[in-house]
């Protein structure tokens, strides 16, 4: 660890190399992939890639890399976790997607970065954007392809599109997409400078508008409170994760659909009637759980072995 995976090439060799704009990719998770693959298959020399350290990524497992570096390796490049590696290499761009870790003012001030972000900036600046956004209740969001400066997703943006937000799109679905849609805007945002140099970018322009920030998101945050309106439990749903109790043992919901009830719940919330839960406006119809201990089911299989009687409530 701490070294790139293919020492046969060395920073002198890439230094060396005849192509006019050197690129080093930074990223960590699966959204990342779709963009690294595009700048390669558009003809871009990515020297170096720098993906956070392997580890632990499921219960039970062992030590693995992440999704950019296993994409790095099948396509033959060099790979680090060692963010200073950067400035070794002498790239000449660095191109970051969802790498992790703030970019230190010293290595900013080595290599000129630009950012893609999957939110419409200054709306969603940091960790979590695309789950702020379901959560939020937004209609919209989109991709920004950014100057990177030492402050939080303040810089001026290159390249933006917005996309709407489906009703039932979780955050899984919404990263997905917004992951495929940014690596064509990469691809499109440095097409100039595969020939002329990081100068050739798009004219960026200042983030105008309210600013909003997008902390991680935490464990209480996607624990179901069955007072609240059903379209906002649904949206907890929606970012992944969502979980009660039945019996006093942990219950995922993994998918379902708000109902609307017109008016207060017709019986405490959290009232369990059928594959629907009351709430504190409408209800939740549960179309897939996952009991503690067990696997992903229907919650009309979930109903049919737990045999709820009249009256019982999750969450209680």
């Amino acid at each position: 660890m701490g070294s790139p995976s293919r020492t046969a090439r060395s920073a002198r060799e890439l230094r060396g190399s005849a192509v006019s704009t050197r690129i080093a990719f930074l990223g960590t998770p699966a959204a990342a992939v779709p963009s690294l693959e595009a700048l390669v298959r558009a003809g871009h020399s990515v020297s170096l890639v720098v993906s956070r350290p392997d580890r632990r990524r499921g219960r039970g497992s062992g030590i693995s890399p992440s999704p950019v570096k296993e994409a790095a390796l099948r396509l033959g490049l060099v790979v680090t976790d060692r963010l200073e590696d950067v400035v070794d290499v002498g790239v000449d761009l660095g191109v970051v997607v969802a790498y992790g870790r703030i970019i230190p003012a010293a290595v900013l001030h080595r290599v000129p970065m630009v950012n893609l972000h999957f939110s419409l900036l200054p709306r969603w600046r940091g960790a979590a954007p695309v789950e702020r956004a379901i959560l939020a209740g937004d209609r919209t969001t989109g991709v920004c392809l950014m100057t990177v400066e030492e402050g939080l997703d303040t810089g001026p943006v290159h390249a933006r599109v917005e996309v709407p937000i489906g009703p039932e799109e979780t955050a899984e679905e919404l990263r997905e997409r917004l992951a495929g849609l940014g690596a064509d805007v990469l691809v499109q945002g440095l097409k100039g400078v595969l020939t002329r140099g990081p100068g050739a970018l798009p004219e960026p322009e200042p983030q105008t508008g309210e600013t909003t920030y997008a902390a991680k998101i935490t464990p209480g945050e996607r624990e179901l409170h069955w007072e609240d309106p059903a379209e906002r439990l649904d949206r907890v749903v929606r970012i992944g994760g969502a979980r009660s109790t039945f019996r006093g043992r942990r219950l995922r919901v993994l998918r379902a659909v708000p109902i609307d009830g017109g008016g207060p719940a017709r019986a405490e919330p959290g009232t369990l009637m059928g594959t629907s839960v009351t709430a504190g406006t409408g209800a939740l119809e549960l179309l897939q759980v996952q009991p503690e201990g067990s696997r992903p089911m229907t919650a009309a299989d979930w109903l049919r072995g737990a045999r709820p009687v009249e009256g019982e409530r999750l969450g209680g």
